[in-house]
């Protein structure tokens, strides 16, 4: 058996609680391995920001009343296939 089955075989044993913990740690540490400049990122959505407060300020795009956006959100949600449980 590799080392990769045997780690996963562990991991699969642990308790619930404990096998959440792991694959959130497990995401956690891929952020951190791309994390970017924070200032960076800030100054991006700033300027993201500003853009489509102009887009929509100017005319360019037209917002919707959220009851609107809701029910369309529901409908293609109820439309999608139920997801598998993959083990």
């Amino acid at each position: 058996m590799s080392r990769r089955r045997d780690v996963f075989a562990e991991a699969l044993a642990l308790p619930l609680a404990q096998r959440a913990r792991l694959a959130h740690d497990l995401i956690h540490s891929l952020d951190e391995e791309e994390a970017e400049d924070p200032v960076e990122v800030a100054r991006a959505w700033d300027e993201e920001i500003a853009r489509r407060v102009a887009d929509f300020e100017s005319g360019r795009v037209k917002g919707e009343p959220w009851p609107k956006v809701e029910a369309r959100i529901r409908r293609q949600l109820a439309a999608r296939p139920p997801r598998s449980r993959a083990r």
